[in-house]
């Protein structure tokens, strides 16, 4: 399967998030939304970026953005994570691993010469027509949030 790219359609998704209420691509027709894949909940980096979308959840509502975290956590681990920290965007919960397949970002990984699969930290902003309008990959915490709002705001 070739790495999806800016202009192509979002793939379908449906899944439970944390409420237990399924939430699927087609929910979001005539939305803008920030669709993001993450390793683990309540680990470091997940924990600081998902703290930074909340921290900036009013600057991306008065662009009229959504924010959807995307983990292969159960809906019990996000119902934690989201009350521990509390969070303020639905957690799906792809425990199947279908989202992260469709998505490209179940890949293998290696840490200390160990392979293994797990997911690639990425992001994707999908447009109100639920195509693919910027993508980020291998993305590192420290000011990535400021960089999807940059480039929302330049849109």
């Amino acid at each position: 399967m070739s790495e999806l790219q800016i202009g192509d359609k979002a793939p379908a998704f449906s899944a439970p998030d944390d409420s237990g209420a399924k939430l699927s691509l087609k929910d979001f027709k005539g939305e803008k939304f920030v669709l993001y894949f993450y390793p683990k909940d309540d680990t470091p980096g997940c924990t600081k970026e998902a703290c930074t979308f909340t921290e900036n959840i009013s600057a991306f509502n008065k662009l009229g953005v959504k924010v959807v975290g995307v983990s292969k956590d159960s809906v019990a681990k996000h119902v934690k994570f989201k009350e521990k920290y509390g969070l303020k965007f639905p957690l799906l919960s792809d425990e199947d691993g279908a989202i992260c397949e469709a998505y490209g970002t179940w890949i293998e990984k290696s840490m200390y010469g160990r392979k293994y699969m797990g997911i690639d930290r990425a992001t994707f902003l999908i447009d109100e027509s639920g195509k693919i309008s910027a993508v980020w990959r291998k993305v590192k915490v420290p000011g990535h949030i400021e960089e999807i709002l940059k480039t929302l705001k330049s849109a």
